[in-house]
């Protein structure tokens, strides 16, 4: 097999791709196709039959503007896409998407694009790769779980601050199965990296526990063989930097502007002219080339395959007694588990704070889930997600369950993408105000409906003296604003159960759990089950029905506590709904939405957040109760005060609204 002639058409595949959609990047097809290359043919072990094989090695193409580079060599490598796939490339519904896109493409294990995401994500796969090897081991020598995680990375990459906190991480836990491949080629999209990236990277990577390793010419594939062979054997993860020259070969090689430019008729020409493929003719394929490869890769990785199928029987026999069942955790994450069974008692008026409540769901979780593991961004003991019943995961032990994830937030969040692409169902801790940090990849969690848990603890002004830095107002109205993130906000112990149960069996979407720090009741009229509808009513009028109040969290105990006062004071017709759950209430049918929410009736929404959002079940913001301005540093009730959300004046505000009616 003549590896240039591959290569050639690797590239131009590449080329003619975005050529022929007039949009993509063909500055990285033409320069890291010897990467791409090396890593398929003698490397990375896949089986283009079984693309979701659970034992393949994972590739993540952190630098996601090189979607046309890997749709290419995944055509040449032999999974199921086809010429006119390539030439779907970037349009509406095609398998070639203009950045990868998992579940779109076979052999493409992670969407991805904002750069650096792709970096942490895979930093995530690697550590769910050391947790489920050693809770599917057959004994100490054999386990069912044994594989590589590669990503190729480009200066913008190694820029965003979060591929350093992920990279932190991963050389503190010495994740010796993560090997990165660094394109680097000192160009930028604007210009040279001279101008903005001067730092020692391999410096710095070696500063953070990481082996690392210089290839000087990337077109070499002997040398670039020879570093990811070094690679496998460190005991620490490895950056391999391979210098390469961006558009190699093109009239605008070297420079910034074959980033992000789709060639000249000219420059195409010429370029193939030089790698020995017809100028005349688009989406060449070297027939006998393609051949050669994909069978080259086949028989060196049949027989591992064959190996894993018979370790897979081993294990059920041994561990499963012949029940199969033993490994499905291990094949995905799409479960579905009964909250209810473990029949938590929880005694009406009592009081106890909502994280305090959450962690015994947490530690029952983690004994009962197999695949059930998370923490937080270095706040476990104020969140209390930390389970104490389990080991923590280190560079030494990863048969544990607390992942301390340092005060990385950033990279927490794609942290955990990652281990959910590796089918764990992970959960991660922080503040509600810091959820913003998580931003980025909470959009990516949705995008790929990965189910992940985003636990956020302090959730309104009434965190108090920490002022308004720590007191969330716009976190909630961002969150519900996700496509497929589904935000809850239960009101005590009995929602916070039905949420739970809710989010244990969406496997298709991210989850939000907003907590609150204060010490809530538990209300009698409360209903774990009827919380899993996203809305239901907490307490029902006994007269005619003049006024719906609406509230969330802590606040439905406001909303109460009005509704028995208003009564008290002879109006009896005010019903309370508790909404822990927008997005699934708004997902139920016309029926049971009228039948908690009738039109043509009174409805004002008490919140203590941002009232943006809220449209959705009520249509005048002067009838929402909520939150404009940041806080304050103060005692609870110095700050529910100064920003006109105590009891006594959202009551004052609810007589006011019903006087002008």
């Amino acid at each position: 097999m003549n590896d240039n002639e591959v290569i050639a058409n690797i590239k131009g595949l590449g080329i003619d791709m975005i050529h022929n959609a007039k949009s993509g990047h063909p500055g990285i097809v033409l320069g890291a196709a010897p990467t791409l290359y090396t890593l398929y043919k003698n490397h990375i072990n896949i089986n283009t039959s079984d693309s979701n094989w659970v034992n393949r090695d994972r590739f993540v193409m952190s630098a996601g503007h090189g979607s046309a580079l890997l749709y290419a060599t995944l055509f040449m490598v032999g999974y199921a896409l086809t010429i006119d796939d390539l030439k779907s490339f970037r349009r509406l519904s095609s398998k070639t998407p203009g950045h990868p896109e998992k579940g779109m493409t076979p052999g493409v294990d992670c969407s991805t694009g904002p750069l650096g995401q792709g970096f942490a994500n895979a930093v995530g796969m690697a550590i769910g790769e050391k947790i489920l090897k050693e809770r599917y081991r057959i004994n100490p020598t054999k386990s069912l779980v044994d594989y590589y995680v590669y990503t190729l990375v480009g200066d913008g990459d190694l820029m965003e601050g979060i591929s350093y906190e992920a990279a932190s991480l991963a050389g503190n836990l010495k994740l010796n199965n993560l090997i990165v491949l660094y394109d680097s080629n000192d160009i930028s999209l604007d210009g040279p990296v001279s101008k903005t990236f001067t730092e020692n990277v391999r410096g710095r990577f070696e500063s953070l526990g990481w082996n690392t390793l210089l290839v000087k010419e990337g077109e070499k594939i002997s040398e670039i063989d020879r570093a990811i062979e070094k690679a496998k054997k460190s005991s620490l993860p490895t950056l391999i930097e391979i210098k390469t020259k961006i558009g190699n070969g093109s009239l605008l090689e070297g420079q910034n502007t074959i980033h992000g430019k789709d060639l000249t008729e000219e420059d195409i020409q010429q370029l193939k002219s030089k790698l020995g493929l017809p100028t005349v003719e688009t989406f060449y394929v070297n027939t006998d080339a393609c051949t050669k490869f994909r069978s080259y890769i086949a028989n060196r990785v049949n027989r591992r395959y064959m190996e894993w199928t018979q370790l897979y029987q081993e294990y059920v026999s041994k561990i499963g007694d012949g029940n199969n069942t033993v490994a499905n955790y291990l094949f995905h994450n799409n479960f579905q588990y009964n909250l209810f069974d473990l029949k938590f008692d929880f005694k009406v008026h009592t009081k106890q704070a909502l994280r305090e409540t959450n962690k015994l769901f947490i530690q029952s979780l983690n004994k009962n889930i197999k695949t059930f593991v998370g923490g937080s961004a270095d706040l476990g003991s104020t969140t209390m997600t930390y389970v104490s019943e389990f080991a923590d995961i280190s560079a030494d032990n990863f048969n544990g369950n607390n992942i301390w994830f340092g005060v990385r937030e950033h990279a927490m969040g794609a942290i955990l993408n990652g281990l959910a692409l590796v089918n764990l169902k992970p959960y991660g801790s922080t503040f509600l105000s810091f959820s913003d940090y998580l931003k980025p990849a909470m959009r990516m969690s949705a995008l790929m409906r990965l189910p992940v848990t985003y636990i956020y603890t302090h959730d309104s002004i009434s965190v108090g003296p920490d002022g308004p830095t720590h007191q969330p107002i716009e976190q909630l109205a961002m969150l519900r604003s996700i496509p497929n993130m589904k935000v809850y906000r239960p009101a005590d112990a009995k929602e916070l159960l039905g949420c739970w149960q809710r989010i244990l069996n969406s496997n298709e979407n991210p989850s939000s759990l907003i907590l609150a720090r204060n010490e809530v009741e538990v209300m009698e009229m409360s209903d774990a089950v009827k919380a899993m509808n996203g809305a239901y009513i907490l307490h029902q009028e006994t007269t005619p029905l003049k006024l719906i109040l609406l509230a969330t969290g802590t606040e439905v105990h406001v909303a109460k506590n009005l509704a028995l006062e208003f009564a008290r004071m002879g109006e009896s017709g005010i019903r309370v709904v508790s909404v822990p759950c927008m997005e699934n209430f708004l997902e139920m049918n016309r029926e049971y939405q009228e039948s908690v929410l009738p039109p043509n009736t009174l409805k004002i929404a008490i919140e203590a957040g941002s009232p943006f959002g809220w449209h959705r079940l009520i249509n005048n913001s002067k009838y929402i109760i909520g939150l404009e301005s940041f806080g304050a540093s103060g005692t609870k009730d110095e700050v529910l005060e100064a920003m006109n959300f105590s009891y006594e004046k959202i009551k004052y505000r609810i007589l006011e609204l019903l006087r002008q009616q």
